[in-house]
């Protein structure tokens, strides 16, 4: 009787197989050989994403600022001018018109634009039938394109036949001259703006409203809280954020408005709606001095970025 061997049978292996420790130097290999085209994958999308933001994003912001300080038309090549252009700038009379008009734009736009949205989002949370349908009613004008927006308004600011002007003869009211008038002009410009913007703010501040815990506003009810109170003691604290955020992004878009005055009333009446964006748009298109108009936009892109960075450092944390 052959005595029995403590030593193990060998694996059997299928034909054409490669006997070896799982994940030996091969399938090592292997793994890494994936892990650097799915690498390679990622970073071409990467670098082809790189490519377009710079030369469609980055290189406009670095050439129109070179611009700045150059004499740039169409007549002749373009010459390295240095500081002229900010020099000319600020010898010009309507740089500091702009400059107020668009800061004084900018304020009315804080005062109907801000709150309109935040007004029209709570109104349109309490509701509890239609509430579909008026919101896409606030966001309709935002689907419009803005030149049709314009003329929509132009028509209501009609000083003859336009829509207000009848309204205004229903109450036994005199007519107004809407975009003719100095006292007038700005305030029209930003009851335009404000139509037709401000379907995308109440629509996030719909959205951070729905986001609010049901059981605070209990709580607050509970409590006694008026309507008025519970507002003020929870839907502002709760919205603190969102708040701070649009209101830095309102800022930034109406100190660049361009096409309702363009439109509307071409910087007039004697130059009472001229922004800062209609000036460049003057000096690039109309006078053909495209070293000035980048040393205006330069201004702009430094305003706001100063404007933005403070903005920034006072709100930190308190979101």
């Amino acid at each position: 009787m052959k005595p029995v061997s403590s030593k193990p049978s060998p694996a059997i292996t299928p034909r054409g197989a490669t006997a070896g420790p799982a994940g030996g130097p091969r399938a090592r290999r292997g793994g890494g050989l994936r892990r650097l085209r799915d690498n390679a994958i990622a970073y071409g999308f990467l670098a082809a994403g790189i490519v377009c933001f710079g030369v469609f994003s980055w290189y406009p912001i670095v050439r129109g600022v070179l611009l700045g300080f150059q004499q740039v038309t169409f007549a002749q090549p373009a010459q390295w001018v240095g500081l002229d252009n900010f020099r000319r700038l600020f010898d010009d009379p309507l740089f500091i018109t702009a400059w107020q008009n668009t800061g004084y734009f900018t304020l009315l736009a804080l005062v109907f634009g801000f709150a309109a949205p935040f007004a029209t989002a709570v109104v349109l949370n309490e509701l509890r039938h239609g509430r579909a349908y008026l919101r896409m009613a606030v966001y309709l004008p935002v689907m419009l394109p803005p030149i049709v927006t314009m003329l929509l308004w132009r028509w209501f600011y009609d000083p003859g036949s336009g829509l207000l002007n009848n309204a205004l003869q229903l109450f036994q009211l005199p007519p107004q001259q809407w975009l003719e008038s100095e006292h007038l002009s700005m305030v029209s410009l930003v009851i335009v703006s404000t139509w037709a913007n401000m379907g995308t703010t109440t629509l996030i501040y719909l959205a951070a409203l729905g986001g609010i815990a049901g059981e605070l506003y209990e709580a607050a009810q509970l409590d006694g809280a008026s309507v008025w109170r519970r507002l003020w003691h929870v839907t502002l604290p709760q919205m603190r954020f969102i708040l701070m955020v649009t209101l830095l992004l309102q800022v930034l878009g109406t100190m660049q408005v361009f096409i309702e005055p363009y439109v509307l009333t071409g910087g007039g009446p004697d130059d009472a709606t001229v922004t800062v964006l209609l000036l460049l748009y003057r000096y690039a298109f109309i006078n053909n001095d495209f070293g000035m108009a980048s040393a205006m936009s330069t201004l702009l892109f430094v305003v706001l970025g100063l404007f933005a960075a403070v903005y920034l450092r006072l709100t930190r944390g308190k979101g």
